[in-house]
């Protein structure tokens, strides 16, 4: 999956993209992340659960 970094108003972002050509990825900051990283073992199971 193709990652970009970037930055809005100074602060810098991640945009996780489907693929090269995707024209909207999914972008989000430090705070989100942080959230993320925090919560990666319940979005497993999420995925998990709910990808049939």
């Amino acid at each position: 999956m193709p990652v970009k970094k970037g930055e809005y108003k100074g602060f810098a972002t991640i945009s996780l993209l489907k693929d090269e050509n995707d024209s909207r990825p999914f972008t989000f900051g430090l705070g989100k992340a942080k959230l993320i990283v925090d919560n990666i073992e319940e979005i497993k199971k999420f995925v998990e659960e709910n990808a049939k």
